[in-house]
C-alpha cells in the first residue's frame, strides 16, 4: 500500500510505524481520532513542487501557492515559509493564520468569491502580493481599499474558461454554471476587464483560472491553459501591451487508493510547459509568469487519520449477504468527505497483523446520522475488535480543515512527526471549548 502513505510510514510485524514510532504509542501518547502528519514529506513536497516549477518555466516562473484551504495552521504556514513558496488563502481567517506565522505578506494570494469589504481591506492594508478578483463589486472594493491606503494593488481576474473536468460535480470549478469567476464564452470576462482599466489604483497582472480537484489527467488543464492564453492575446491585441501573469489554479489527483495514479509535480509542470508554450506560439506572445496552486497534492498524502475501534456488528442485507459495521470514535466530523461528494478511502488494521479471512466491512463514525461513513465498502479481517487501531491514510487535505463539531464532538488534534519525535500543532478542542462560545 505504499502510493497512498506517506514516504515516513513503514509497516514492522502488520503495526503502523511514522518515521518509527508505532501507532500503538501514538495512540498511547495523543489519544484517538487524532491526525498524524509527517513533517519532512510536507517539507519535501512543498520544495518538490517549487522546483519543479522553476524547471519548466526557468528564472521567469511565477509562484508555487499553496492552496491553504486544504490544510491550514500557523506551524504548517511556517514551514511553508521556510519551503520558499507561497500561500493562498481565501477568508480573513486564513489570511490572520498567515500573519500569525509572520509568513511573508508579498508572497500571498487572496482568494474568495466573497470577499468582504474588511477582508480586501486588510489584505491591501498589509500589501499582499496579489489579489484575485472574483466579481465587478470586488473590483470596487479592491479599488476603495487601495486608494484609501494610497496603494496600487496588483490582482489577477478569475476567469471561467467553460471546461468540465472529470470530477465530482461539487468540485468541479471551470464549468459556465458556478459561483466563481469571469465567464469568457459569455462576455463577462471582458467586461471585467474593462472595470478594472477605470480604476488607476489597481494593477492588472493577467488572468487565473481553476478547473476543479482531484483530476487525473493534464487535458482540462492544457486546455484551460489554451483558452487562457488566447485571452492574453486578445488583451494585448486591444491594449497593445502584455499581460505578465498567469495563473493555471490546481486540482491535481492524488492516490486515495492503491489504483489511483497521482498527478506528480514532474508530470504536472512539463506538460503545462508545452501547453504554454504552444499557446503562446500560436499567439506570438511571450510566455507568462505562470503560478500554480496545488493544496491536496502536497498535504494530502502526509497525513493520515489513527482510530480506535468502539463497537463491531454484523448487519444481513436483504440480499442475504453480511456486512460488518465497524464504528470508530470518530467520523464525518473529522471527514465529511465521504458523506458530501462520496469520496472513497482506504484503511488498515495499525496496531497488529492479522491472518484472519476478511469480510465485507463498512467503517461508519459515532454520530446520530445514517450517512456518517468513513468508508463505504471495504474487506477487512473479520476479527477486527473493538480496542483495535484503524489508519485511514491521505486524509491531510480537507479533513481536520472542514471539520465540525457535529453532537458537540470536540475536534481531533493534529501530530506532527519528524525524525522520530511528535508533537502537537494543534491541540485538541475540549468540551470547555465548546461550551466557551455559549452566552
Amino acid at each position: 500500500m505504499s502510493n497512498v502513505w506517506s514516504t515516513n510510514v513503514s509497516f514492522s510485524n502488520g503495526e503502523l510505524h511514522l518515521s518509527g514510532i508505532s501507532a500503538t504509542v501514538l495512540a498511547k501518547d495523543f489519544g484517538t481520532p487524532t491526525f498524524f502528519l509527517d513533517e519532512d514529506d510536507f517539507r519535501n513536497r512543498a520544495k518538490t513542487w517549487g522546483s519543479a516549477l522553476n524547471g519548466a518555466f526557468g528564472a521567469d516562473a511565477g509562484h508555487v501557492y499553496y492552496a491553504g484551504k486544504a490544510f491550514l495552521c500557523v506551524e504548517v504556514a511556517r514551514w511553508l515559509a521556510e519551503s520558499g513558496i507561497g500561500l493562498d488563502v481565501c477568508t480573513g481567517g486564513e489570511l490572520a493564520v498567515a500573519v500569525a506565522a509572520k509568513f511573508p505578506v508579498e508572497r500571498i494570494e487572496v482568494h474568495g468569491n466573497n470577499k468582504s469589504v474588511a477582508e480586501i481591506n486588510e489584505a491591501v492594508r498589509l500589501g499582499v502580493g496579489t489579489i484575485v478578483a472574483d466579481s465587478l463589486f470586488e473590483i470596487e472594493r479592491i479599488a476603495n481599499a487601495a486608494k484609501a491606503h494610497g496603494k496600487k494593488q496588483r490582482i489577477l481576474l478569475r476567469l471561467t474558461p467553460g471546461i468540465e473536468a472529470h470530477t465530482h460535480e461539487s468540485i468541479a470549478t471551470a464549468h459556465e454554471d458556478v459561483k466563481f469567476g469571469f465567464s469568457i464564452a459569455s462576455g463577462s470576462a471582458w467586461d471585467a476587464v474593462l472595470a478594472v482599466r477605470e480604476h488607476s489604483e489597481i494593477e492588472l497582472r493577467g488572468f487565473h483560472s481553476h478547473i476543479g480537484s482531484q483530476i487525473f489527467s493534464m487535458d482540462a488543464f492544457d486546455t484551460a491553459a489554451d483558452r487562457l492564453i488566447a485571452f492574453l492575446a486578445r488583451y494585448r491585441d486591444e491594449f497593445k501591451v502584455e499581460l505578465p501573469e498567469l495563473d493555471l489554479g490546481g486540482g491535481y489527483g492524488i492516490s486515495y487508493l492503491e489504483s489511483d495514479e497521482a498527478l506528480l509535480p514532474e508530470v504536472v509542470l512539463p506538460s503545462l510547459h508545452k501547453a504554454v508554450q504552444a499557446a503562446c506560439a500560436k499567439h506570438n506572445l511571450k510566455i507568462p509568469k505562470v503560478s500554480i496552486e496545488p493544496g491536496r497534492a502536497i498535504v494530502g498524502p502526509t497525513m493520515f487519520t489513527l482510530y480506535e475501534v468502539g463497537t463491531t456488528k454484523k448487519v444481513v442485507r436483504e440480499s442475504g449477504e453480511a456486512r460488518n459495521y465497524i464504528s470508530v470514535d470518530g467520523g464525518m466530523s473529522d471527514n465529511i468527505r465521504t458523506s458530501l461528494y462520496g469520496a472513497v478511502y482506504t484503511a488498515i488494521i495499525a496496531n497488529r497483523q492479522s491472518a484472519a479471512p476478511t469480510t465485507s466491512s463498512r467503517v461508519v463514525g459515532k454520530h446520530c446520522e445514517t450517512g456518517d461513513i468513513v468508508i463505504s465498502d471495504i474487506a477487512l479481517a473479520v476479527d477486527c475488535v473493538p480496542g483495535d487501531l484503524l489508519a485511514v491514510p491521505a486524509t491531510g487535505a480537507y479533513g481536520r480543515s472542514m471539520a465540525s463539531n457535529y453532537n458537540h464532538v470536540p475536534r481531533p488534534p493534529v501530530v506532527a512527526v519528524s525524525k522520530g519525535k511528535a508533537r502537537v500543532i494543534v491541540r485538541r478542542e475540549t468540551e470547555a471549548d465548546l461550551l466557551g462560545l455559549d452566552v
